[in-house]
């Protein structure tokens, strides 16, 4: 009888030592997931907040806009990277220190509210050269100007642009004659890194004072860049209003010797740059007599490589606009891993006014993704007002309905 006992007690404490165990080291793994770095690729200062995760315990050690922020963080990639926090005095904000920045003489005008450093900051005349030579006609737009600052880090490696304001743009809303502007950022050729501001209400002069910090980007590599920025007026009925855009190569600048201030007129986008973004064949047909527009989209080829994956998996939305109003929309089913897709979908629009006059429709060709948000591979807008084989196809099917018409049409940046 004493055997089985023995046995009982040391069976049952073999257990509780086990159990006791096996939740020590479920605690460890927890904590020590804990303490990893989130993986973010930029670090997004706003109104001079910086946010390094790493160093954030469970209080929040940063101060202002905090709701703006939480509103405004642009998608991360998946990539790992080294970040940390520089320390502010007892009121929150950063010590004042005295980097090595030289004088711009093209920035001596500017007002002293929104561009208090300028005078302290410089540029080398070797890396003030105009990018982009602006025509007779852009100059008459008068679509306003870009004010920006670029450094590189050598400490952390890393590559920083700042977005400071923007003045003199034109009112995109023609009731309240003003606009609702806000910044994309790209670095090309890669486009890897893409960024945003926040949207600032109705004004023509907007003061983002937003910095991006892109970990990652070796110094040699510097030359080899091109930043592209895109001017937009958010709206929140249809899509959102393209401004102007501003291209930046980065071959010849030189920021060894600190921070670099620039400012760019802001000029009409370029549709015809599009070249690389891949082509849609589409096919209509208008049906005077039911007033409906039948739209086949058939195919697409020669669509740009994703990010990380090397392939994409392209799907097509299709958005009807009556007098710049979305009415209707549709999309296809994904195409998995190609960059040559086949969709044949038909879809049937029913037209709310006699005629196409004022009715476009346009084609968004996105990547679908799911860890983040579907990128626009390229797009597509048809209609009388559209150029080149847009509105060429157009102007067709208002000559021939009930005639089904196909063309092949060159993919926009979206």
């Amino acid at each position: 009888d004493e055997i089985p006992t023995v046995v009982g007690i040391f069976s049952a404490f073999g257990l509780v030592f086990s159990v006791s165990l096996f939740a020590w080291i479920c605690c460890q793994r927890k904590s020590s997931k804990s303490n990893k770095t989130p993986p973010y690729k930029f670090v997004h200062v706003l109104k001079g907040v910086d946010i390094y995760p790493e160093n954030l315990n469970s209080k929040k050690k940063f101060g202002a806009d905090d709701k703006s922020e939480s509103k405004n963080k642009s998608a991360m990639p998946k990539n790992s990277l080294h970040l940390d926090l520089e320390k502010r005095d007892l009121n929150g904000n950063f010590p004042k220190t005295t980097p090595k920045i030289q004088s711009y003489p093209g920035l001596e005008n500017s007002s002293p509210k929104n561009f208090a450093e300028r005078k302290k900051d410089s540029v080398s005349p070797d890396s003030i050269k105009s990018i982009t030579s602006l025509s007779s006609e852009d100059k008459q737009d008068k679509l306003g100007t870009l004010f920006f600052s670029l450094e590189y880090n050598f400490e952390k490696k890393a590559f920083v642009v700042n977005i400071k304001e923007a003045r003199g743009l034109p009112a995109m809303d023609e009731q309240s004659m003003t606009s609702d502007p806000y910044i994309k950022m790209t670095i090309l050729p890669e486009k890897k890194h893409k960024v945003k501001t926040r949207v600032l209400r109705k004004t023509l002069d907007p003061a983002f004072d937003e910095t991006f910090t892109f970990y990652g980007i070796p110094y040699s590599q510097i030359q080899d860049l091109t930043l592209h920025f895109m001017i937009l007026s958010f709206d929140r009925f249809s899509r959102d209003d393209v401004i102007g855009e501003v291209l930046i190569p980065l071959s010849g600048t030189e920021l060894s010797e600190g921070r670099l201030l620039m400012d760019r007129e802001i000029i009409k986008r370029n549709v015809r740059k599009s070249s690389g973004r891949g082509e849609l064949l589409i096919s209509l047909c208008y049906q005077s007599t039911t007033n409906t527009l039948t739209v086949v989209v058939l195919k697409a080829r020669h669509l740009p490589k994703s990010d990380v994956s090397g392939l994409s998996d392209p799907y097509v939305k299709v958005n009807l606009y009556h007098a710049k109003k979305r009415i209707s929309k549709k999309k296809t089913h994904v195409k998995k891993c190609t960059p040559n897709a086949v969709f044949n979908e038909l879809f049937v629009f029913d037209i709310p006014c006699e005629g196409l006059d004022d009715i476009s429709i346009e084609f968004l060709v996105l990547d679908s993704d799911r860890g983040s948000r579907n990128e626009v591979i390229g797009q597509l807008t048809l209609g009388s007002s559209a150029e080149g084989t847009g509105g060429e196809h157009w102007k067709e099917i208002c000559e021939y309905p009930r005639r089904q018409i196909a063309k092949w049409h060159m993919l926009c940046d979206g």
